[in-house]
């Protein structure tokens, strides 16, 4: 991700002078585009992805088996119970990070997170597209997200012993995770209109998705921030050398949009990409749709 932010950075660099041409050249700017050849340029926008893969983030976790394990073997519940809330007569930080006492506060099954989604993400990449005439085009389109998962859980809060009180109380506490994903598009676009300056985008292909389980944490109180990942590949933790879920999903995409001819060097699209895929990361993948909004500058060789 950080060679693509490097190469990025130099398309800019190269990209620039397109546009100062413009100003100085009225002659060059007002001179049509290359009806053949290669494009290469910047994709930059936003990714909105559906909530259907945001259930791998929940705090179950997985077994050796690749199996969702149940609520006792759960990455959430052997930390929160077990290891942080006292368990084999440790000190219980959790209870501290709620301002009880050990034994004020219970955790169950009916507690564990419900609402996880994915919040819409940054997208950036590289896209090519050759010329084949002044209307058709080849795209090659490689892009990269990395996506934040959000959801809440809850922990029950008992009144404290020999006290009068009869209510208990329901604190709520923060899970979140994060996601890498990566776009290899192919397909083909077609510029729609007269004009020699503006046209309308239709365009279309195949997609594959590289999608990689990054992280998982649950913060409970105010500063009791717990790593859920830790059971992945951990010496201290033999019973879960799991494999952090990673996985290669394919589909289709398709884009409308508008396309500005600005020189003869560079031109600039506004799209709307919809993808409709099987994102292949955790068990039973399923086709969904997926979406962008974006910017294409392209520089004309």
């Amino acid at each position: 991700m950080h060679k693509i932010f490097k190469v990025t950075l130099l398309l800019l660099l190269l990209i620039k002078p397109a546009f100062s041409q413009e100003e100085t050249d009225s002659e060059t700017a007002h001179a049509p585009l290359k009806t053949k050849g290669l494009n290469l340029g910047l994709y930059i926008g936003s990714y909105f992805a559906n909530k259907y893969t945001a259930k791998l983030y929940d705090g179950y976790g997985f077994n050796m088996n690749g199996e969702r394990n149940n609520f006792e073997n759960s990455f959430m519940y052997q930390k929160i119970v077990m290891e942080y809330g006292g368990g084999y007569g440790q000190v219980d930080l959790v209870a501290q990070a709620l301002g009880v006492q050990h034994g004020e506060w219970t955790f169950n099954e009916s507690d564990m997170p419900v609402n996880m989604r994915y919040a819409p993400a940054f997208l950036i990449g590289l896209n090519g597209r050759y010329s084949v005439d002044a209307k058709n085009a080849i795209l090659l389109n490689l892009n990269v997200a990395k996506l934040n998962v959000t959801g809440n859980f809850t922990i029950v809060t008992l009144p404290p012993t020999n006290s009068t009180q009869i209510n208990t109380a329901i604190k709520t506490c923060a899970i979140k995770g994060t996601e890498q994903r990566l776009f290899l598009q192919l397909g083909y676009q077609r510029l729609l209109g007269e004009s020699e300056k503006v046209n309308f985008i239709l365009e279309g292909g195949l997609h594959m998705t590289l999608a990689k389980f990054d992280k998982n944490e649950i913060l409970i109180g105010d500063g009791l921030l717990i790593d859920l990942t830790s059971y992945y590949y951990q010496p201290g933790y033999p019973a879960y050398q799991v494999r952090k879920p990673v996985g290669v999903g394919f589909g289709a995409f398709a884009g409308m949009g508008v396309n500005f001819n600005v020189n003869e060097l560079c031109r600039i699209q506004l799209l709307y990409n919809p993808t409709y895929e099987g994102v292949n990361i955790g068990p039973d993948p399923k086709f969904k749709f997926q979406h962008a909004l974006g910017i294409r500058i392209f520089y004309n060789f």
